[in-house]
């Protein structure tokens, strides 16, 4: 099983789920960093990912590899994180067969309404929870 980790900027989010990930999935679940750039790729690999990868070719070759794929929701949006995200990554993802968990984390210019405002750390917890129900993963 692959789990893409997608994140931007300075790939703090990423790095704090792969860390959760690795800590609470078996070992044998593959995770890849995917950054939209070498400084959010780095910051993830450090967290223990067993892949790592930067750049649009990269995300939306690895997308079609992966079973889920977590990420902020700005990656589904083209032009965000400062313009990182281009329109083939978010195509590419929300193309993909993979199982999509999108953490409900909104550029300055959005709104989602519904959703509950958590921290950060209640998401990841609640991204692992999916993860290991959808998978059967004790």
């Amino acid at each position: 099983m692959i789990i893409a980790v997608i994140d931007g900027m300075g790939g703090g989010i990423g790095a704090q789920i792969i860390s959760s990930l690795r800590e609470e999935l078996p070992t044998y679940i593959e995770i890849y960093a995917l950054g939209t750039n070498s400084i959010a790729t780095s910051a993830m690999m450090k967290s223990h990912a067993n892949k790592g990868a930067t750049g649009e070719n990269a995300i939306v070759v690895s997308s079609k590899k992966a079973n889920i794929i977590v990420a902020p929701i700005a990656v589904t949006m083209p032009n965000t994180m400062m313009g990182e995200v281009t329109s083939k990554i978010s195509e590419a993802i929300c193309d993909s067969e993979a199982l999509k968990i999108l953490l409900p984390i909104m550029p300055e210019n959005f709104s989602l309404v519904g959703v509950e405002n958590k921290p950060l750390s209640l998401l990841i917890k609640d991204t692992i929870k999916v993860i290991k129900k959808e998978f059967n993963i004790k």
